[in-house]
């Protein structure tokens, strides 16, 4: 019997839910697209949706299972939901940069923050920031922060010299 995910993070679309699953599906390397299912007749009235348009589509990123909903306009992302990439070096964090800012909103980007052409929220982030921020020396947690605060991507040099109290 296959494992179940318990919890599954659902992420409501207007009607971008395939072509949002593919494009998150082409930038990570451990993902795949699984079942697509579409919308018929039955529920018509509270869906208003057309009989066979996209209606889920399930994802899998890095062994996380996702849906993608065509649910209309309804409701928007906002910043309050997020999905952080833990890099493990500054090849990643710009890799990852590269790819889901396009289209994005530019003013958004703060802090490794994001958001992509879909208004979904990203932060890339370096995997070596949690051990920097958890260090019992206040002073270079503090210079960190100072770092990565003035910054829209992350930059693992420039927080590593704060750190070290190079900056």
């Amino acid at each position: 019997m296959a494992t179940i995910q318990k919890i599954t993070p659902n992420l409501w679309f207007e009607k971008q839910a395939e072509e949002a699953a593919k494009y998150y599906v082409s930038i990570f390397k451990n993902s795949k697209l699984g079942r697509i299912s579409y919308y018929s007749k039955a529920g018509y009235d509270q869906h208003k949706m057309p009989e066979g348009s996209v209606m889920t589509v399930e994802f899998e990123i890095e062994g996380q299972k996702f849906l993608a909903l065509n649910g209309g306009p309804l409701f928007k992302f906002n910043e309050s939901i997020s999905f952080i990439v833990s890099c493990k070096n500054q090849e990643e964090i710009d890799y990852y940069w590269d790819k889901l800012t396009p289209g994005g909103d530019k003013d958004s980007q703060q802090c490794g923050w994001l958001k992509d052409k879909f208004g979904l929220s990203w932060q890339v982030s370096p995997a070596i920031l949690d051990e920097m921020m958890a260090d019992k020396d206040q002073k270079k947690v503090d210079r960190v922060t100072e770092a990565f605060m003035k910054m829209k991507k992350m930059n693992i040099a420039k927080l590593e010299d704060a750190f070290n109290g190079k900056s």
